[in-house]
């Protein structure tokens, strides 16, 4: 099987390879390199940091040389991909200058910018800036994570005496600054040159002929340590565990190449890092993350064209929702469709005086959250509303306990979920007393109830009125609260309890049909393939001769297309202007179909350490729609990739070459011709 790291660093390579599409708007190849920067960051501070502990607790064991070797493979990797990355931005900064755009440096600057930025920087930086001269210290300060840093050495010309110094380049403000307009170009200044520019004034009370400044960064180990102690609380423990994580070890330090090899030893010496493997050499400029918001520029055709969401043809507004719901299920396609669907569903039940109780499980929110609004006042309302906030859900644990004092302080009931596990399933219900009967009304879905992330993430989201599976989702508010937990259910499908079992006999139906001669087919479309169970399981099923497709976009254990063990699995991987998101599953049973939506990757973790929510599609019209979504992706010949042992990240050209199947413009055209349809 492929490497779990490895496959991810392909994906991440995927990435890269959107930054090098000379065919992507221009400022969108940019931003794709802050994408491409900030998954590295995270990739590092979670993954590597949890090798570089396995190898800590090894010891001698046969499995720290493999852990070993996996890192030296990761570095071998990272930093085969850190020199594409510093070429790709010199090559899109050369395409910006022949559109008249250009990045200006401290040393480029003439008279008027140097006294324009000399004002602007006494305004809006200088105070912030607050140098540590590291050299006489007796403790080596601790560099933040996510920050970027200027290292900086002093000297004079008399001697050869050399001090050192950090600025912390701030983080709040502005990264890109606009020079005024000259012969009709378009400059900007990043704040780290802006500070280099300016260094002479941070330092005016020294007398130091020669001032120099070279970028660092340090990513440090993110992952959250739980002690055993049964008596403290969850939220005092993650609160705990949020400090530790602002001290963790550092597992990777990318600096300027250029900088002087005295003064990197000198840091590499005070921080304490031995190895070298996790030590990168990089550009003039870090925090690269900050380029998936680089300002719009006065440039024709430079970002992607924009695409409204749809509304979907059954709930065009001011249509009642839940009055829809009565009749079909529905099924909303985001970011295709309009996410205030969602909201509205929401929003709808919060002044319904027949809404009695809304439940909600949420694992992240948006900063402006109309979620939380709609919740806040369906309580205002009279309704009782529960919300079920994951505080584990990484990097938005802060976040996620911010929001649980805010709902708690407007009367909405908040309950932590399990300090073992995380929640990680999607759903929200409604009761509603309809002629003195209770109904129940839900939305599943495959991400999470966050209006932002629904503008660029591909998700699925059912709404849906059947009276089995609600009385089923109802179930799992249940068993978070303690009350019972049900040992079986005819329609949803629950982890870590039952999913893994659940897949496992959906595949031997397929692996008996095909031995039977029967026509034989599974396609799945997930985030990422790990599990090595589930991977031998496929193996298997394409043995028998079961016909195999699968999208997943980003780790693939599983070698696609060997001989004897896999040549009849086919896998692509998509990555194109929206993120691809949402999990499906089709089965061909025998020709009676069986079709689920899914918040559950086939890991470990989301088999057997999370909860986690597969439900079941009974709607023809949705399970049409579901084979039609597969269809146009799995056809796609413009950003689809074809996953393969060597992980070569080839560019799928299947079909005719004179029909262009880019698959994300074509279900965004599907679902305007389906409204357009409605509409007639």
């Amino acid at each position: 099987m492929t490497n779990r790291e490895l496959s991810w660093l392909s994906f991440n390579e995927r990435v890269l390879q959107e930054a090098e599409d000379p065919n992507n708007p221009l400022l969108e190849r940019l931003r794709f390199l802050g994408i491409f920067s900030n998954n590295l960051d995270e990739f590092f501070k979670v993954r590597v940091a949890s090798l570089n502990r396995l190898v800590d607790i090894s010891k001698n064991s046969g499995n720290k040389k493999e852990y070993t070797k996996t890192l030296k493979k990761i570095k071998k990797k990272t930093d085969l991909l850190q020199e594409r990355f510093d070429h790709d931005f010199d090559i899109i900064a050369l395409e910006l200058e022949k559109n008249n755009i250009f990045f200006t440096s401290d040393k480029q600057v003439n008279d008027d910018q140097r006294e324009y930025l000399g004002t602007y920087f006494y305004k809006n930086v200088y105070l912030d800036l607050i140098p540590i001269m590291i050299g006489s210290t007796d403790e080596f300060p601790r560099l933040v994570d996510h920050s970027a840093y200027l290292a900086i050495t002093l000297s004079n010309n008399e001697n050869d005496q050399c001090e050192y110094a950090l600025i912390e380049i701030p983080s709040h403000l502005e990264r890109f600054i606009l020079l005024p307009k000259q012969d009709g170009k378009t400059e900007l200044i990043l704040l780290d040159d802006l500070i280099r520019l300016n260094l002479h004034l941070v330092f005016h009370s020294f007398n130091f002929d020669n001032i120099e400044a070279y970028s660092i960064k340090v990513t440090r180990d993110a992952e959250l340590d739980f002690d055993n102690d049964v008596a403290e609380g969850i939220l005092e423990k993650l609160n705990k565990s949020l400090r530790k994580r602002k001290k963790g070890l550092p597992v990777r330090l990318v600096y300027d190449k250029s900088i002087p090899d005295n003064l990197l030893n000198f840091l590499l010496k005070q921080m304490k890092i031995k190895t070298t493997e996790n030590v990168t050499p990089g550009g003039r400029f870090h925090n690269f993350k900050d380029f998936i918001a680089f300002p719009s520029l006065d440039l024709e055709n430079s970002e992607f064209a924009p695409m409204p969401p749809q509304f979907h043809p059954d709930i065009l507004p001011p249509s009642n929702i839940i009055n829809t719901l009565q009749k079909k299920d529905i099924i909303v396609h985001h970011p295709y469709q309009d996410y205030k669907h969602i909201i509205q569903f929401l929003r709808e039940a919060a002044i319904d005086p027949k809404v009695k109780t809304i439940k909600i499980l949420i694992y992240r929110l948006s900063g402006n959250s109309k979620i939380v609004t709609a919740l806040i006042n369906a309580a205002k309302n009279g309704k009782k509303v529960l919300a079920v906030l994951e505080l584990k859900a990484r990097f938005d644990e802060e976040s996620n306990i911010k929001w649980s004092n805010i709902l708690q302080a407007e009367g909405v009931k908040v309950l932590h979920g399990f300090e073992d596990m995380k929640i990680h399933a999607k759903l929200c219900t409604i009761t509603r007393k309809e002629e003195g009967v209770l109904r129940n009304y839900a939305c599943v879905s495959t991400g999470n109830f966050n209006e932002s992330s629904a503008k660029i993430y591909t998700d699925l989201s059912l709404l849906t009125a059947h009276r089995g599976v609600t009385r089923e989702l109802q179930d799992i508010f249940q068993i978070i609260e303690g009350k019972f937990a049900p040992t079986y259910h005819r329609h949803i499908v629950l982890s870590p309890k039952h999913l893994r079992n659940k897949l496992i006999r959906l595949i031997n139906t397929e692996i008996k049909n095909a031995q039977l001669g029967r026509e034989a087919h599974i396609r799945i479309k997930l985030n990422n393939l790990v599990d090595e169970q589930m991977v031998e399981k496929l193996y298997q099923a394409s043995q028998a001769g079961v016909q195999i497709d699968m999208i997943v976009r980003g780790i693939c254990r599983l070698n696609p297309g060997v001989p004897g063990l896999s040549e009849n699995i086919r896998v692509i991987s998509i990555l194109d202007r929206f993120l691809e998101h949402g999990r499906f599953m089709i089965f061909h049973n025998d020709g009676e179909p069986k079709y689920y939506i899914s918040s559950a990757d086939w890991m470990l973790r989301n088999l057997e350490r999370r909860i986690e929510l597969t439900c079941p599609i009974y709607d023809k019209a949705i399970q049409q729609e579901l084979e039609d979504i597969f269809a146009i992706q799995f056809g796609d010949n413009i950003k689809s990739r074809i996953i393969d042992k060597m992980q070569t990240n080839q560019y799928n050209k299947n079909g005719s070459e004179d029909v262009k199947n880019r698959a994300q413009y074509q279900l965004y055209q599907y679902y305007k011709d389906k409204l357009k349809a409605h509409d007639k």
